[in-house]
């Protein structure tokens, strides 16, 4: 499997490679230089860093990617926007055989894609990926409910909101999609809104 994904990419031979020296969680690292890189087209579940309780597989999903690049030497290819409001550096991340790291983390079930324009060059790829880790109930899918409450997505975001959010009813009619629930808001590709959090507590939101 991994072979067909690496086939499918191909680095930007303009990035040098750097090794990555820290881990932070499932799609944050520190690379030799000091630059943080945050991966970008996903999103994992949250360590909380102060004590409390993480969410559902946050620890798993830190595990997972620091045994792929922790010490190893990894080729960073950017996408239109190389930095985001935190400073980092926003890359995908591929191993020395070339695959890409965030592609395997969605695969894994430990990552779901969180797309943000104008950084779409691999959206397709980490949405067939999310689907199929979806179908196999992998990682964060294992207890997904497939049911839910209707939600309303944002074609141009990318983002799904619960009915009433403020962010849902200001979406453009062209843009208004409506799905039947969270799980088929996330088979499309479409990323949870953080203000309504649309997914309910059984659902990725679920604490260890």
């Amino acid at each position: 499997m991994w072979v067909l994904l690496a086939a499918l990419f191909s680095p930007s031979p303009a990035l040098a490679d750097h090794q990555v020296v820290r881990v932070y969680d499932g799609d944050t690292v520190l690379l030799e230089n000091g630059i943080r890189v945050r991966y970008l087209g996903i999103d994992t579940p949250e360590i909380d860093h102060e004590g409390g309780r993480s969410d559902f597989m946050a620890e798993a999903a830190r595990d997972v990617n620091r045994k792929l690049v922790e010490g190893r030497r990894v080729r960073l290819e950017y996408d239109q926007e190389k930095v985001d409001s935190h400073g980092r550096r926003l890359c995908y991340l591929f191993l020395p055989g070339g695959e890409m790291v965030n592609a395997i983390m969605v695969r894994r079930g430990l990552a779901h894609v969180m797309s943000i324009r104008p950084n779409l060059k691999y959206r397709g790829l980490l949405v067939d990926c999310q689907r199929k880790a979806m179908t196999e109930r992998a990682g964060i899918w294992r207890r997904f409910s497939k049911t839910g409450e209707i939600r309303i997505g944002n074609s141009n975001s990318f983002r799904f909101h619960r009915p009433d959010c403020p962010f849902a009813k200001r979406i453009l009619k062209k843009n208004r999609i409506r799905f039947p629930s969270s799980f088929e808001a996330f088979r499309e590709g479409y990323a949870p809104c953080r203000r309504c959090r649309p997914v309910v507590n059984e659902e990725l939101r679920m604490k260890n």
